[in-house]
């Protein structure tokens, strides 16, 4: 997806020749997805929208700062070693996953599902921790770091409900030119999902076949995630509801007032 199709989705204060630069760069990083570990400077262009120079100076100031290695034999780039480091200082720093993924792990084991906590990243939701405790085997593995379309999961609906008003408007119209003629379903299932958090807290959703998830907003002091809950299963939605969704909310309070608690410290 190229930079101009989120334009209005992060937040650019002040800007000037040095961090443009910067912000280009970190474009090039966020190309890099499962699925696309090897870029050429051709498919780094494609999907920033940079121009082909500007990406070569880019690429070559990436490799020189260790975040890029290069690939002779194919002509291209990889991540290099140090963005994981990156990624490992994120989440051993993060009270947020110090506090929640002992009581996720614990809602696993406890109802053998899945849970995973998520973040929005521009449009899409990012997995920060997901543990699978599913009773049958899931066709997928979703793990930290993983990226999950926002406008059809329930994580990302759960997000829209709580997101401010204007954020939400310019994510849903980037959905809406997105999908097409596949819009107008989609956007009735939003409305629900929004509709059901402000009622009950949770909305659910099954983007992928035999697997519901529900999902909750956590509103927190360091910024709005997603909680939710999982399985592989052929029963009913509505079972499955009923079901998981108040070891849900239960799960979200616990966090909340935890996270509450070790502040006033």
């Amino acid at each position: 997806m190229q930079k101009d199709d989120l334009a209005g989705l992060t937040d650019k204060p002040g800007r000037s020749p040095a961090n443009r630069s910067l912000e280009r760069g970190i474009e090039i990083l966020r190309a890099f997805r499962a699925g696309s570990e090897l870029l050429a400077n051709g498919d780094l262009a494609e999907r920033t929208g940079l121009s082909r120079s500007t990406v070569s100076r880019l690429t070559q100031t990436l490799v020189g700062a260790g975040m890029l290695q290069p690939d002779a034999a194919q002509r291209a780039y990889r991540l290099a070693p140090a963005v994981l480091s990156l990624a490992h200082a994120m989440r051993s720093g993060s009270n947020v996953l110090a506090i929640a993924a002992p009581k996720m792990r614990a809602l696993a084991e406890r109802e053998r599902i899945n849970v995973g906590l998520a973040a929005p990243d521009r449009d899409e939701m990012v997995y920060l921790e997901s543990i699978r405790y599913a009773r049958r085997h899931a066709f997928r593995n979703v793990v930290s770091g993983q990226r999950v379309p926002m406008e059809l999961t329930s994580l990302g609906r759960a997000y829209l409900a709580v997101a401010p008003e204007a954020r939400r408007r310019a994510l849903l119209t980037l959905f809406q030119r997105r999908r097409g003629d596949r819009w107008p379903p989609i956007a009735a299932e939003i409305d629900d999902a929004m509709r059901s958090v402000r009622d009950v807290g949770y909305c659910a959703a099954s983007w992928q076949p035999e697997v519901v998830a529900i999902s909750a907003p956590l509103e927190l002091s360091t910024g709005l995630y997603s909680l939710n809950v999982s399985v592989l299963t052929s029963d009913l939605m509505s079972e499955v509801v009923e079901r998981l969704s108040g070891s849900l909310l239960k799960l979200a309070v616990e966090i909340r007032n935890e996270l509450a608690s070790s502040r006033n410290f």
